[in-house]
């Protein structure tokens, strides 16, 4: 509430600016980051609020938003009843997570014929609240899935430019990865490395959930296959068994298109698992090297070709 007081000017009249707007909570999706853990730790997101008017009709500064940038791939979803607000499948994809408050308007606006010293002004609104979850699953062409130590890091680590961790243990790989893939020039997808994969996983044991999540966003499977698992488990076991998990999961997930290449050819026992495996399932099983590049080049090819047909 404000009136002008000027020299000479013995009626001056109201010139109670507005106040300005609170900021907004906005979360976006940005291709250039990689994960949720710049966010982590971190509860509360609270926009600014505006200022307040000012004489001489001077409205107050909008408070300014606040951007929380997120992975393509992130759905929001209300904590109480986990419904999916909004899906952030590409990038610059925006959701408005909570509103600010609109402005109060000054005493200017409420001056009329009758009352023309309007001592009358308008609060601003309080902004809206909002808990959510943000749940990532990655968005990628073709996913890598498989047992434990069954070469999925040291495959995309030759297939494109990430940098997975690889060792000769299980459960390497706590987080997925991905790398493009390209071929020549103006061909390229998007490869990402699921971890292992174990029996229960459908039902949260290990990390399933976390892993399994992610293999749903994928357009082609790529299931690789150890001849000689660590673990001394059968290789054809270990394949009925990942195509199990994935079916009590997601029946949908069995019907995606799957390729599957026996790793590390370059040993012995390979040529009999691959052959076991194609009177098994019914269609050629690859044979693969990451170590030596044997099958490689036709893995990727075939990769591709599926893709083109979807």
């Amino acid at each position: 509430m404000s009136f002008r007081r000027e020299a000479h000017v013995p009626r001056g009249g109201p010139d109670g600016g507005d106040g300005g707007k609170g900021g907004d909570v906005i979360i976006i999706a940005d291709e250039n980051v990689s994960s949720l853990t710049n966010l982590v730790g971190h509860k509360h997101w609270q926009g600014e609020r505006g200022m307040n008017g000012k004489g001489s009709r001077s409205a107050g500064r909008d408070g300014p938003d606040i951007e929380l940038r997120v992975p393509p791939g992130t759905l929001v979803k209300d904590e109480k009843t986990e419904e999916v607000l909004c899906d952030l499948d590409h990038h610059e994809a925006r959701f408005l997570a909570a509103k600010g408050g609109r402005g109060g308007r000054g005493n200017k606006h409420f001056a009329t014929a009758t009352n023309r010293v309007p001592h009358e002004f308008e609060r601003g609104e309080l902004g809206t609240s909002r808990t959510v979850m943000l749940e990532l699953k990655l968005i990628a062409d073709v996913g890598l899935i498989g047992k434990p130590n069954a070469g999925k890091s040291t495959l995309l680590s030759r297939l494109s430019r990430a940098t997975p961790e690889i060792a000769d243990y299980p459960f390497t790989t706590k987080y997925p990865n991905l790398g493009v893939v390209r071929i020549g020039f103006d061909r390229q997808f998007v490869l990402a490395d699921i971890p292992g994969l174990i029996e229960g996983a459908h039902a949260g044991v290990g990390l399933g959930h976390e892993f399994l999540r992610h293999v749903e966003r994928t357009k082609v499977l790529v299931h690789l296959i150890e001849p000689i698992p660590a673990d001394q488990t059968d290789p054809l076991t270990n394949y009925r068994a990942i195509r199990e998990e994935l079916r009590l999961y997601d029946e949908s997930l069995t019907t995606r298109p799957e390729l599957v290449a026996v790793t590390k050819c370059e040993l012995s026992e390979s040529e009999a698992v691959a052959e076991q495996l194609e009177a098994e399932i019914g269609h050629p099983v690859f044979r693969i090297s990451a170590v030596t590049g044997k099958g490689l080049p036709d893995l990727v090819n075939r990769v591709f070709e599926v893709l083109k047909g979807l």
